[in-house]
C-alpha cells in the first residue's frame, strides 16, 4: 500500500505543501483533494518535492490540473526542490518545460 504524507502551511496568499512519499494511482486522488481544498485566495502555491520518491502519469494529471488552476487564478504554482528521479519524469514528460521548478 502506498503511503503519503502531506504537510501544509499557509502565509498571507502563499500556500507551501511538503509532499513526501509516492504520488501514483492510490494516493493521487488523497494529493488532489489536500492541495486543492486550501486554494482559496491563494496567488503562490509551493509544494516542496524533496521527498517523493516517485510520481506516476496520474499524480502528473494532478499537478497540470493545479497548474491551470492556478494560472487561471492569476497565480503561479513552483515545484520546490524535486528529487532526481521525479526531475527525470518531468523532462521526460515536458513537464519541466512547462513548470515553474526551483532546485
Amino acid at each position: 500500500m502506498s503511503k503519503l504524507t502531506i504537510t501544509k502551511q499557509k502565509e498571507n496568499d502563499t500556500l507551501n505543501i511538503a509532499v513526501a512519499g509516492r504520488i501514483d494511482t492510490a494516493t493521487s486522488p488523497e494529493f488532489d483533494t489536500e492541495t486543492k481544498s486550501e486554494l482559496d485566495g491563494i496567488k503562490k502555491l509551493v509544494i516542496n518535492f524533496e521527498q517523493v520518491e516517485y510520481i506516476s502519469s496520474s499524480g502528473l494529471r494532478v499537478l497540470l490540473s493545479l497548474h491551470k488552476k492556478m494560472i487561471a487564478n492569476g497565480g503561479e504554482l513552483i515545484i520546490s526542490k524535486p528529487t532526481e528521479m521525479v526531475l527525470e519524469v518531468f523532462d521526460v514528460t515536458g513537464f519541466a518545460d512547462m513548470l515553474n521548478i526551483e532546485q
